[in-house]
Parts: C-alpha cells; sequence; structure tokens
C-alpha cells in the first residue's frame, strides 16, 4: 500500500466523491484526490477515475514545491498508473522523502520492498517503512510488520511486529487486525484472536468474518455459538464470496432451530438466506 488516506467509518463512495468534487471546486487539490482515494478504496470506479483527472492539477503544485502534494502525486502515480510512470514516482516520492514526509517515506519504501521502478533493496525499504512508521504512518507500520512475519526484516521480532499491528489498526488499517488474528490464533490466543477477527468483521473484511465463523462453530476463544457462527458465514456473501454457504448448511443439518436460523440472517441482514437455509434444514429432517 502506498498512498491511501484511511476511510473515516460510515462514509460511502457517493461521499468521498461528493466531498472531492466540493475541494476541487475550492482548488484544493490535494484535499479531493485524497477523497477520491478514499472513495477509490470503497469500491468506487467513479472516484478511481476522478483520481487520475486530478494528476495535472497537483503535479503543478509538486512542481512548485509542496511536499505534500509530491508525495500524494507519487502515492497516485505509484497505485493508478502504469510502470511508464514509475521515473515520475521516484523523483517526487524522493524529494517528498528527503524532506520527511511519511506517505513519501512508504511510498518509496514500497518501491524498494518490490522492485518497482529501482533495484529491489529490503534494508532500504525497512529503513524507510521504520521513520513512517515512528512518524505515525499506519500503512508504513501495517507493511513493517509484513517484513518481520517474512522473514525480510534484519531482525524478526515477534513483540515488535505485534506492536506495529496494533498501530496499523489504531490508524485504521483493517486488514491489520485480520492478521493480528492469525497471529494470535498461530500460539493459541484463541479469544484475543477472536476479538480481532471480531473487529475487521464488523468493518468488512471477508476473510475474517469467515474465521469468525469458523471459531464460533468449533468453539475456538468462545463457547460454540450456532447463531453467531451462521450469522457471519451468511454475511460473506455480502462480499461476492459463497465460501460461507456450505458451512452454514452444514450447521444447520446438525440441528438448528427455525428460530435460530432467522437469527442468524437477521444479524447478517440476509433474512431470504435464512428461510433457504430453514427449508434446507426441512429436507434434511431438521
Amino acid at each position: 500500500m502506498s498512498d491511501a488516506p484511511v476511510p473515516s467509518g460510515g462514509d460511502s463512495a457517493a461521499e468521498f466523491i461528493e466531498r472531492g468534487q466540493q475541494a476541487a471546486a475550492k482548488g484544493d487539490w490535494k484535499a479531493a484526490v485524497a477523497a477520491w482515494i478514499a472513495g477509490s478504496n470503497a469500491g468506487s470506479l467513479d472516484s478511481a477515475n476522478l483520481v487520475v483527472t486530478a494528476v495535472p492539477p497537483l503535479k503543478a503544485q509538486a512542481d512548485e514545491g509542496d511536499v505534500e502534494a509530491q508525495a500524494l502525486v507519487a502515492g497516485v502515480l505509484l497505485d493508478f498508473f502504469t510502470d511508464a510512470a514509475q521515473p515520475m514516482v521516484l523523483s517526487y516520492a524522493t524529494a517528498a522523502a528527503r524532506a520527511g514526509h511519511p506517505a513519501a517515506q512508504r511510498t518509496l519504501g514500497v518501491m524498494y520492498r518490490t522492485g518497482r521502478g529501482v533495484e529491489a533493496d529490503a534494508f532500504q525499504a525497512e529503513a524507510l517503512f521504520t521513520a513512517a512508521a515512528e512518524a505515525g504512518d499506519a500503512y508504513a507500520a501495517f507493511n513493517l510488520a509484513g517484513m518481520h512475519i517474512t522473514g525480510d526484516a534484519r531482525v524478526r521480532d515477534h513483540d515488535r511486529c505485534m506492536r506495529l499491528l496494533r498501530q496499523a489498526v489504531s490508524g485504521g488499517v483493517i486488514e491489520a487486525a485480520a492478521v493480528l488474528g492469525d497471529r494470535l490464533s498461530a500460539i493459541d490466543e484463541d479469544a484475543e484472536a477472536l476479538s480481532w477477527y471480531l473487529y475487521a468483521a464488523q468493518r468488512g473484511h471477508a476473510g475474517s468474518m469467515f474465521g469468525a465463523g469458523c471459531r464460533y462453530r468449533d468453539g475456538l476463544g468462545t463457547a460454540p455459538d450456532p447463531v453467531q457462527a451462521v450469522r457471519w458465514f451468511l454475511a460473506v456473501l455480502d462480499k461476492g464470496n459463497g465460501d460461507g454457504i456450505h458451512e452454514a448448511i452444514q450447521l444447520v443439518k446438525q440441528g438448528m432451530t427455525d428460530e435460530q436460523i432467522r437469527t442468524a440472517g437477521r444479524l447478517a441482514g440476509r433474512p431470504s438466506e435464512a428461510e433457504t437455509l430453514i427449508r434446507t434444514a426441512r429436507r434434511h429432517g431438521g
């Protein structure tokens, strides 16, 4: 992740688009682009297209020496443009990183981490992510934690990795909560692992929805709870993922009551799917 502002809770893609348009009308291209990037992260193709159209006025500000604009345009070029833009990414990111801008340090770190536009250099990436994370950049903290997980950091440090993941979560990186759950699950800290899966699931992370469902089904970190299990297995459907349906059907076949199934469907916002599960249960003698 190079330069993606963290969406604020409850905002829709349409709200981000409108916020960006209002900022653009005032000539505040940095605020406009930040809003449209957040809209793109929320799944809006229109918002992503608006980000691209805003590059010329943003680049003009960057060329005048505006460090924040330099950092922002570097991130946009890296995330939204082809590799042909890499020389410009490197130029803007380097200038802003030298001025101490955390997002630019992160963008430059991504380039060194992945070898995009530069020769891959894990040590350089780690140094840049560290500087940005210490300045409070949540995505840099998440990227640095990933280097500890993969063993690419100079010294692999479990405790530091966990602190970095918590920093990332506190900065709004939802995926970091899912990774926290995975790390805690691996050392059998199942109750805390479940709490982080739920945190991410409640904020729309599909893998955590499925993970929470499995833990409620199996009683990992909590007492077995088929209602909550089916609730999260059904919730995954909101992400266009049907992986939980088979698991839900298996639970229903094991003897859930109609009331339990309907409660799960209501909690998931999937009442029609709950009725389908009830019919399935009846066909199998439930």
